[in-house]
């Protein structure tokens, strides 16, 4: 796309690329309604055993996250009769992410495409920190997304490129300087 930012922050500007802040928004509607606790506790731990050990799409998950524990390791950690080390936590919890990211995919690309689609809120770049001769004039813009289908799936398989082309497709809807939004503070949106 002709208006990509090449060196974006040469002048001072702080900002996400807009499909990395649409990501995080993403993650955390995905999660909304999870296990809360975190690994580090004993009941959240549990739970996302728990979760990923009911089916074999769970299990995949584990192995695809690297966890390479014997049957015996992972029923003694079933069975709370043995504790993962820090390490395997942190697995334990990326594999809960991914395999909960991969269950609510389809939920969350169902609400975001209801009623027309989904209104979205950008909050420009910082340019706190830009001279005032290099600064441009960038305001708080909102508008909708009425196909999310290739930004989910992007977000769903981690592709980050896919992602980035997705959602930079839809900029063109903020008009003729759409390019001054491709990085942001902040992207908004409910579902």
């Amino acid at each position: 796309m002709p208006e990509r930012n090449i060196n974006f922050g040469l002048f001072g500007a702080h900002g996400v690329k807009g499909s990395e802040a649409a990501a995080r928004v993403l993650d955390r509607l995905a999660l909304e309604g999870g296990i809360t606790s975190p690994v580090t506790t004993r009941r959240g731990l549990n739970a996302r055993i728990n979760y990923l050990t009911r089916s074999a799409a769970g299990y995949q998950a584990m192995r695809d996250a690297g966890i390479t524990v014997t049957p015996r390791t992972l029923r003694a950690w079933r069975q709370r009769t043995q504790n993962p080390g820090p390490a395997n936590r942190q697995l334990i919890d990326a594999a809960y992410r991914a395999y909960r990211s991969h269950n609510v995919a389809a939920h969350l690309r169902q609400r975001l495409n209801d009623r027309g689609g989904t209104r979205v809120e950008i909050h420009p770049l910082d340019q706190t920190a830009v001279r005032n001769q290099h600064r441009r004039v960038l305001n708080f813009r909102r508008f909708t997304i009425r196909r999310w289908d290739r930004i989910v799936d992007a977000w769903q398989t981690g592709d980050d490129q896919a992602l980035a082309d997705a959602w930079d497709e839809n900029l063109p809807d903020l008009g003729s300087e759409w390019g001054k939004y491709e990085y942001v503070t902040a992207v908004a949106f409910s579902a």
